[in-house]
This record gives structure tokens, sequence and C-alpha cells, in this order.
């Protein structure tokens, strides 16, 4: 990620801009370039979270960390309730009646 700070939220939209950052990781490109997520890819990005947890978590102070995990929370629900509700749209609407 780039050393300047990036907002978080589109202004005018108040939406989300971490998935569009998201798309220009090298490592998430090619995990995603075969439209597949493999155990190792998965493992991968787990060791990097953890890295990164790691750097950031003592940095904070209880205020932070409290604001953090929170947002870290919600961010991961919003993504799970996101790739749930994409699913479920390409679901076919009619039911096959064989």
């Amino acid at each position: 990620m780039a050393a300047t700070k990036q907002s978080w939220l589109d202004d005018k939209a108040q939406t989300p801009l971490i998935d569009g950052y998201v798309q220009t990781l090298g490592t998430f490109v090619d995990a995603m370039a075969d439209g597949r997520i493999d155990d190792r890819e998965l493992k991968d990005q787990e060791q990097r979270l953890v890295g990164v947890l790691k750097e950031v978590e003592p940095t904070l102070n209880d205020t932070q960390h409290a604001q953090v995990t929170k947002l870290l929370c919600e961010l991961t629900a919003y993504n799970v309730k996101q790739t749930l509700n994409s699913l479920q749209s390409a679901r076919p609407k009619t039911k096959f009646r064989g």
C-alpha cells in the first residue's frame, strides 16, 4: 500500500473504498487470476494478515485498539454479507423442473 494516507470512504457516495484498494494488491490479483482460491493462497493471506496485525496492534493505545477492533469486525461482517449477497444474486431465479 502507498505511504500516503488513503481515504477509507468515498465522501460523495459514503461508501467504502477498501475493496478498490484490495483489487490493486498484487498478491490478491495473482490469487484471483484463475478464479479460485486454493488452500495455499488462503494460508498465505492468513500469514500476511497475522504479520500486519502483529505490526499494528502494539502501536495502538487502548481507545484506538477498541476502535480498530470494532472497525475490523464491521469490515469482516460487511465483506461476508457482500459475498453472500453476490452469490445469492447470481443464483438462477427459477426452479429447475426436470
